[in-house]
């Protein structure tokens, strides 16, 4: 998996299978709302993901999971948590779908199940940066 996050105009399967808005005025043809209209029923989801997302040790996990699948006491040694906390964290982010996890014997490994909660993260703190740096180019444009 890339450590640069991609526009979503890059994700084929938002433009073939979600209506990304784009060309269709704040309705798609079917005149229900789109998944990016103010209106949208995935709002209130999507605030939930922000939630989920809003702690330190969580999105050290997604960035570190980026690189591949690692077992708990990985993670918890490159996080500087013990593994019973990020164990808990590891099941915030499993409830949440954004991660997911495989027995090996006696060991857990966990991944990533898209790249979309690794994504997020990546561009808050592309945000950050510019927000802390006030680099004087415009900011990437993503859809």
């Amino acid at each position: 998996m890339s450590n640069s996050p991609r526009p979503a105009d890059d994700h084929a399967h938002h433009d073939a299978g979600h209506d990304t808005g784009r060309g269709h005025g704040s309705h798609g043809d079917s005149g229900h709302a789109t998944s990016l209209d103010p209106d949208s029923p995935y709002i209130d989801v999507a605030v939930e993901v922000f939630s989920m997302l809003a702690d330190q040790t969580r999105m050290k996990i997604l960035l570190i999971l980026r690189d591949g699948e690692l077992p708990v006491g990985e993670l918890a040694g490159r996080v500087g948590k013990t593994p019973t906390s990020v164990s808990q964290h590891l099941a915030k982010l499993r409830m949440a779908r954004m991660v997911h996890a495989r027995q090996e014997g006696t060991r857990v490994f966990y991944s990533l199940v898209d790249e979309h909660a690794a994504t997020l993260v990546t561009q808050a703190i592309y945000q950050a940066e510019h927000a802390i740096d006030g680099d004087p180019h415009p900011p990437r444009r993503w859809r």
